[in-house]
Order: structure tokens, then sequence, then C-alpha cells
């Protein structure tokens, strides 16, 4: 399938709108609008391919999280859904956005229902999201719905956002090392090996090491370079492969000092999910399997798969949930409280709200720990490098005064 910028006439306002459709051919495009109540008035294949062209051409994150605000803010207030959407593209400045809203809004006056439109975007609009929109349109709730994915993506940014915001210190600390012993090596290291070849003396262990490895980095440089890339290239290719995502995913889960965090992001992001999906009366093995897909973590996945299974064969979702490696206590117990009460959907939320709370104190206190940690680890390397090289000057010092 190629796709295919197009400029049309609608036969009912008379309007003339522009877009992207996708289709085999310029003739298969032209009967996709006219199928849709359009007059083509041109269209052309569109020339950008490749790699760059997708990444110009993408709907970030951000840009879905605002689309999504103005729309709910606009159904809520009353407006049809095609002068909502209308609006929203008019309002548009980011140009991949406004192009999908356009076609979405054709699509939509062509006759398609809201959650169809939004189908053809799935690497904007992911299950979660179609599966709700589906929801409140079939229940006369799109705005409610709307306004909850919009709650949803913003907390989830949010929570991203912290997470990076943690990282953001010891990745910089991390590269002021690094630079630090590349410097030493090229500019400093190779001047006291040659001080003390002018004066015949022998290197100390520890600067010989120093002067092997900076002889090595200066004549293999580009070796260096070639064995970083491949490993960068093996390792993201590796975690595109089912081997590699269940590694990936048993890492995060397992791994010392974050573990606990991404427990409870995952744990959050399943209940939160769930609750917003039952809230909208998306039924409950539907809902589990959607908000398994919506962790982003296969182990977990698989976990949630299982409990959908006894599920289905009549277990209560605590009792599904209960012991399972990588579920939390929590979750199992309020959903327990949900299904006496009657409101699953409500207690999901509260578990939801309770680790999101208990993320944001593992943040600040992991944040906490690792600067010192990284200050320790800073401070040694300095005194190593520094020490290696003065060293043998203070010693060449001590013999020329002797």
């Amino acid at each position: 399938m190629k796709r295919y910028n197009y400029k049309a006439k609608d036969k009912k306002t008379g309007r003339v709108i522009s877009g992207s459709v996708q289709a085999e051919n310029e003739r298969a495009a032209g009967r996709i609008l006219i199928d849709q109540g359009y007059v083509p008035q041109k269209v052309t294949k569109e020339r950008k391919d490749g790699w760059f062209a997708k990444f110009q051409n993408r709907v970030t994150g951000k840009q879905r999280i605002i689309f999504t605000r103005q729309f709910a803010t606009l159904i809520g207030a009353g407006l049809p859904l095609s002068a909502a959407l209308r609006m929203v593209a008019e309002q548009t400045e980011d140009k991949p956005t406004k192009a999908m809203i356009e076609d979405i809004l054709a699509q939509v006056e062509g006759g398609k229902t809201l959650h169809e439109a939004f189908a053809k975007y799935p690497q904007v609009f992911n299950k979660v999201y179609l599966s709700l929109i589906a929801a409140g349109e079939a229940s006369g709730t799109l705005d409610v719905s709307l306004q909850r994915l919009a709650e949803q993506q913003e907390k989830d940014a949010a929570m991203i956002s912290k997470i990076r915001g943690a990282m953001t210190y010891p990745a910089i600390v991390l590269l002021v090392i690094i630079v630090v012993i590349v410097f030493m090596m090229v500019a400093v290291v190779p001047q006291v090996e040659n001080l003390y070849r002018d004066l015949g003396e022998e290197l100390p262990w520890m600067t010989q090491i120093l002067v092997n490895a900076s002889n090595f980095v200066m004549n293999f440089w580009w070796l260096i370079l070639v064995i970083v890339a491949f490993i960068v290239w093996f390792f993201l290719q590796f975690r595109k492969t089912d081997v590699g995502k269940k590694w990936l995913a048993v890492f995060k889960l397992n791994v010392p000092i974050f573990k606990g965090l991404f427990l409870r992001l995952y744990n959050a992001r399943f209940a939160r999910t769930a609750q917003m999906l039952l809230s909208a009366g998306v039924p409950m093995l539907e809902a589990m399997s959607i908000s398994g897909e919506a962790i982003n973590n296969i182990v977990l996945e698989d976990q949630i798969a299982q409990a959908a299974t006894m599920v289905r064969s009549g277990k209560p979702l605590s009792v599904a949930l209960k012991g399972r490696d990588y579920i939390l206590p929590l979750l199992p117990q309020m959903a327990a409280t949900g299904e006496q009460s009657g409101k699953i959907d409500e207690m999901l939320g509260k578990a939801a709200k309770v680790y999101e709370d208990e993320l944001d104190e593992r943040i600040a206190a992991i944040s906490t720990m690792i600067e010192p940690i990284l200050m320790v680890l800073l401070a040694l390397v300095a005194a190593g490098i520094v020490g290696a090289v003065l060293f043998p000057i203070y010693n060449l010092v001590s013999k020329i005064g002797v």
C-alpha cells in the first residue's frame, strides 16, 4: 500500500479539503475518495519515503495528548463530531497531526465511525485508545471516554518524564567521567610517557597501564567506534526479537535498585488501564487482554494472560491475580474489595493511585541514593588517574632532588 496526497471537493458542502490516503495506486485512491462522498481534484503519490520521512511525518505522543484534550473539550461542550474535528484541525499547527485530523474528518464525513477512522493510524492510537473510543460511541459517552483518555495520557507522560528526569543526572555524571578519562588518556598520559622516556626512567606499573590504554585509544580509536556501533546495533536488533523482548522484560523486573520502580510503574499502568476500560463498559476479559498489552512488558503481559484464562474459567479477578511473581499484593486485595462492593473499576483506580504515589517516592529515593554513589565513583576515577599521573612526576622530582 502506498500513500497518496489529495485535494477533493465535498459533494454535500462544496468545501475543498486536503489530506492523504493509502491505496494501491492513484485510481484506487480516487475510488476511495468517491466512496467517501468526495470529488477528487488532485491525487499525487507522496514523494517522501524512507526512515527520515517517517520520522519527520510522525505524530508524537505530545501531539496526541494535545489533540485528545482539545477534542474531548469540544465534544464535551456539545459540538457535533465533524465540527469538533474541523475546529481541532484548524487550531493545530503541527503539520503531520493536522493532516491526520483532516483525514479522520474526511473518513467520518464519508460515513465511517470515529473508531474506524482512528484505527487507520495504529502507530498513533493503540488498542486502549481504540477500545475506549468504540465503547464511548456505543454507549453515547464519547466525551467521557475522551476525557479519561486525555487524563490517562497526561498521567503516563508525567510518570515517564519523572523517570527520565531521575536518569538525566546519572547520565550526565557518567558522561563527565568518560570525557575526563578520554582527555587524560589522549592529552596528559602521553606527556608523562615522553618525560620518562627522555630521562631514561622506567614507568611505575600503574602509569604503564594507563600508557598502554592511552596508546590503544590513540592508535585504534576507529576500532573502538566500530565496536561501540556494533554493540548498539546488535542491542537494537536483539530487543526486537522474542528472546530479546523477554530478556529485557525480565531484566527490568529484576535489576537492582530499579526493579521496585518498574514493578510499580507496570502495576499502576495495568490497574489504571483496566479501570478506564471497565468504567467504559468493556467486558472483563477484553479489558484484561488490552491492559496486559498496554503494560509494555512481555513477562507481565504473559502473567495477565494466565490470569485472564482463570477468569474465563470462572475464577474471580482477585484470585486470578493473587500469588503471581510480578503482581504486587495490593492489586488483588483491592480487586477483591471491588468484587465484594460491585465497584471493581473504582478499586482498581485506587490501587493505581497508590502505586503512582509510591512511584513518585521511589523516583525521589533513587535520585537521592544515586547522587552520592556517582560522586564517589567520579572521585575514585579521578583519584586513580591523577595518582597514576602525579605519582611518577613526584617520583622523578625526588630523584632529581637527590
